[in-house]
């Protein structure tokens, strides 16, 4: 059988689906799994060895508009796919699918391409699910064992022979205790206040004599760049200077990720690394991370409800309840597992 499975949009989403993917993958071993992807995402799962083929949807460049949504659809077409699984809801998504002659459409019925699904699912009440779920109970009724719900995240030998590098240009050696910081955030209020991650970084590296490795891509350089200006101590930077893959290779050679609820956690968490994960406007039994390595959640009661998606929150009462305090005594609880 050949499957497509149609992608949804977000990294830490991706990442989330990848439990469906390896599911997809044991019940039909012999298959050929192809994934349709936008292009910034496609990172998250290249180098799965339960994926055939990632198929680029480029959305913003050659398949914009209608003629190039149409083309999408003869290139689906011209592989011969025997089912479509649709993790994404949108509607236009389905119709390329249906255009694609792909004969059996399986996914979540929506009001608007219930009609063009062969195979529908009643959607979940929203946030009653973890996202990990959400697509699992896509593939169930195929026949998939849906009991695994760890989520996964695969790097080159390439990629751990650039991050070896970079750590011996900063004077990282074995023995180190390595910790990243991830300030960074897909919008604001998830982010906790840049004034905390200062102060945690100096104690880290003043106190605690730890190597601090501050993460994230080049968009997020302007606020690591106002942390370091209110430290004492100074950083490495690794924000910027990675690829994804990179990244998580610097994640697996580290004894410690401290993040908000972002890709870069989920991706600390896909490759089995201890983190704490600092969650404000969102839920962890929604988007929390689900990993082989220990995890530490810090949420603090509000009068909010959660999860909020209120992007324009200027209280953020949710990340500033959280204290330095309160991260360096989860620290004390990870600092026995140096690593080796």
């Amino acid at each position: 059988m050949r499957i497509l499975i149609v992608e949804v949009n977000w990294l830490g989403d991706v990442l989330f689906s990848t439990p469906a993917i390896k599911a997809l993958r044991r019940k039909f071993p012999d298959s050929f799994i192809a994934c349709m992807v936008v292009p910034r995402v496609k990172e998250v799962l290249q180098g799965n060895p339960d994926i055939n083929e990632i198929i680029i949807n480029d959305e913003d460049g050659i398949h914009k508009g209608f003629s190039g949504k149409l083309n999408l659809a003869q290139e689906l077409k011209a592989r011969n796919f025997d089912l479509a699984v649709l993790f994404h809801r949108s509607f236009g998504r389905t119709v390329i699918t249906w255009q694609a002659g792909i004969r059996r459409r399986l996914g979540y019925s929506t009001w608007k391409r219930r009609f063009l699904l062969t195979e529908r699912l009643a959607m979940p009440a929203k946030d009653s699910l973890h996202r990990v779920d959400y697509y699992l109970n896509i593939v169930k009724p195929l026949g998939c064992d849906t009991q695994d719900r760890y989520y996964e995240f695969f790097t080159s030998g390439e990629d751990e022979a650039f991050i070896d590098n970079f750590l011996k240009e900063q004077g990282i050696v074995r023995g180190d205790f390595v910790v990243c910081l991830n300030p960074g955030g897909n919008w604001p209020p998830k982010r906790w206040p840049k004034e905390n991650f200062a102060r945690l970084a100096d104690c880290l590296l003043g106190d605690y004599k730890f190597k601090v490795i501050f993460t994230g891509a080049k968009q997020d350089l302007g606020l690591i760049s106002e942390i370091r200006s209110a430290m004492k101590f100074e950083p490495i930077v690794a924000a910027g200077k990675t690829t994804l893959r990179q990244a998580a290779c610097l994640f697996k050679k580290s004894n410690l990720v401290i993040s908000g609820d972002s890709g870069p956690l989920h991706i600390a968490s896909g490759v089995g690394l201890d983190i704490i994960a600092l969650f404000g406007p969102t839920s962890p039994r929604v988007t929390g991370p689900i990993g082989k390595g220990r995890i530490k959640i810090i949420q603090k009661e509000t009068d909010c409800r959660l999860p909020c998606y209120d992007k324009d929150c200027r209280d953020n009462i949710c990340m500033q309840k959280i204290t330095v305090e309160d991260v360096l005594a989860e620290v004390e609880g990870f600092m026995h597992n140096k690593r080796q």
